[in-house]
């Protein structure tokens, strides 16, 4: 096998099989020559090769959020690692295990005016859960020059001895904070950054291993609710008649079922879901939006709960945050093994476990059920919501809203949805959409700029079809995330064009003027049919009801290649149908 001839590369290396990293994203250049070199001939690796560093990293993290395991992207020295940085802001705040290794130069090299350089030791500090800048060798460490000897050995005998001591040193240093590093990515779930100096000539190489690194095993904690926390939320609970759940983002098939079903008893809870949550009850509360916007303050202040618990991450809905920042519960929970957001200002308790492991040592300990109507009652404004959403989508033109009505009436069983940011997930988040489909979204930083990229991370590693919806400037934004070799051909994506920033519409402010249009909406005349002319995707382009009805059967049916399809539709229309429809609920 052909090894790179750096102990430091080969460390790196072998360190990444140990700990079973099979997924590395190389985004080509030459200081990370001897990595490229090393994962590359190696088969138990699986490489990709992508030339813009964000649409890398985010394409890693598509895969590492699919696989649930640490995925690497690798770059060169200089600007290209700055690129990953929205990426890694994403894998922060949604924990995923991604894993960073930047090459760079070695130390004497660093703030001499070389190219490619930048301060690259921290450079994620606040987004990272782990950094470490590992060391090249004892000369470099000391800035020493390559021909000259280390003041600390000129007087001593054994030179050579004590010299390869301190190298020694070295490599258990570089061994351990490695380990350290994919340990935290391992069991922390989200990114960490590994900065390795290499010295030049990078391209040589070898037959055999210089290096036997050992892999160390992470400390895993088996996490348990105290008692005295467990019979105080038995307590509270007993006791109120209005209690609320409350759930972000979560990972398909994270709470048992037998759970959910036990929540969906009990007369005194409601239970909210986001679109992202992918939680299914008949009894539960999808499309919170819909509920809650013709809400008078009177009725606003009947939801107030007595208990909130949150689970999952990050929330979409604004009104659901409004609401309960104003009409606060008066115990607030957040089940969560990592941090919990005091996102509506009242946090009283983080329960940090699972939620499996909460609901499995709390629901059995529950006595009785307090006789409440709370859930009867808003499960009666649910069923009169749906009602006032069938009949508007009846009423309404050609619009996003009825788009998106027709799309999630006619998207196959088994899809996963890769959701982009901004208007689509809004109105992603006002229909009940199919259980048999999972959903994701980009909700750590609630960027526009990844989405394309993430999905097609997430479409290769999974043999379900991926479907992506996104508005118009989330596509062009992330476009490069098409200058992939790998995109699966069962891969689908759904563009919504409303020639700009729809969503800006609906917000308070004067519109069509040409201020607005440029600095707030970004009005353009752009279309996605060339790029994927260039890119080698099939593409088709809708801009009528009946025709997108008849067209979706054929776009999800097999082809050798994947497909576009973009539906155009009137931004001057499109607010004023959304804000009529919340005037249409009341």
């Amino acid at each position: 096998m052909i090894y790179p001839k750096i102990p430091l590369a080969q460390t790196v290396i072998e360190l990444f099989k140990a700990k079973g990293i099979k997924h590395i994203i190389i985004s080509p250049g030459s200081r990370n020559a001897p990595l490229t070199i090393g994962f590359t001939n190696n088969p138990f690796f699986t490489c990709y090769s992508i030339v813009d560093e964000r649409c890398a990293a985010f394409f890693a993290l598509g895969i590492a959020q699919q696989l649930k395991v640490p995925t690497a992207v690798v770059c060169t020295s200089g600007s290209a690692l700055v690129n990953y940085y929205p990426a890694v802001t994403e894998a922060f705040f949604s924990d995923i295990p991604l894993v960073v290794v930047s090459a760079d130069r070695p130390k004497h090299l660093i703030g001499i005016g070389d190219g490619q350089t930048i301060n690259q030791k921290n450079i994620f500090d606040n987004h990272i859960l782990y950094s470490v800048n590992l060391k090249l060798d004892i000369k470099d460490e000391n800035n020493i020059p390559e021909n000259e000897e280390l003041p600390m050995l000129k007087n001593l005998e054994g030179k050579l001895e004590r010299f390869l001591g301190l190298q020694k040193d070295i490599q258990t240093h570089n061994e351990e904070e490695i380990n350290e590093a994919l340990n935290f990515a391992l069991v922390k779930k989200g990114p960490v950054h590994i900065n390795i100096p290499f010295d030049e000539p990078l391209y040589e190489t070898v037959e055999k291993l210089r290096v036997n690194p050992k892999a160390k095993k992470p400390a895993v904690k088996t996490k348990t609710i105290e008692d005295y926390v467990l019979n105080e939320c038995l307590e509270d609970w007993n006791s109120a008649s209005k209690k609320m759940i409350l759930v972000g983002v979560n990972q398909p098939n994270a709470i048992e079922q037998k759970w959910l079903n036990e929540l969906a008893e009990d007369d005194s809870v409601i239970v909210f879901t986001e679109t992202t949550s992918n939680l299914y009850h008949e009894s539960f509360f999808p499309s919170i939006d819909q509920i809650i916007s013709p809400l008078t303050e009177e009725e606003k202040k009947a939801l107030q709960p007595e208990i909130l618990l949150t689970f999952g991450g990050l929330i979409v809905s604004k009104k659901i945050k409004t609401v309960l920042r104003k009409f606060q519960p008066k115990y607030h929970w957040h089940i969560d093994e990592k941090m919990a957001n005091d996102t509506f200002f009242c946090l009283s308790n983080h329960i940090d476990v699972t939620p499996n492991q909460f609901f499995s040592a709390f629901l059995p300990k529950i006595t009785h059920y307090v006789k409440s109507n709370y859930h009867a009652n808003w499960n009666a404004v649910k069923n009169s919501r749906l009602k006032k959403h069938d009949e508007y989508l009846k009423t309404i033109p050609f619009s996003d809203l009825k788009v998106f009505d027709i799309l999630f009436k006619n998207i196959p069983n088994e899809h996963i949805l890769q959701i982009g940011n901004s208007s689509a997930i809004r109105y992603s988040q006002l229909f009940n959409i199919n259980k048999n489909n999972t959903i994701f979204c980009n909700r750590g930083t609630s960027g526009i700029d990844g989405s394309t990229s993430t999905a097609i991370g997430c479409a290769v590693v999974n043999e379900k079809p991926t479907t992506l919806i996104t508005g118009d400037l989330s596509f062009l934004y992330d476009s490069n995330g098409l200058w992939n070799n790998y995109i699966p051909s069962n891969f689908r994506i759904i563009v919504i064009n409303n020639q700009g920033g729809g969503i800006f519409r609906i917000l308070p402010g004067h519109k069509n003027t040409k201020n607005f249009e440029t600095y707030f909406e970004t009005s353009h005349n752009l279309d996605a049919r060339h790029l994927c002319r260039m890119y080698g995707i099939t593409y088709k382009s809708i801009s009528k009801e009946k025709p997108l009805e008849y067209s979706l059967k054929e776009f999800f049916m097999e082809d050798e290649r994947p497909k576009l399809l973009e539906i155009f539709t009137p931004k001057d229309v499109n607010d004023e149908v959304l804000l009529q429809y919340f005037e249409y609920l009341k």
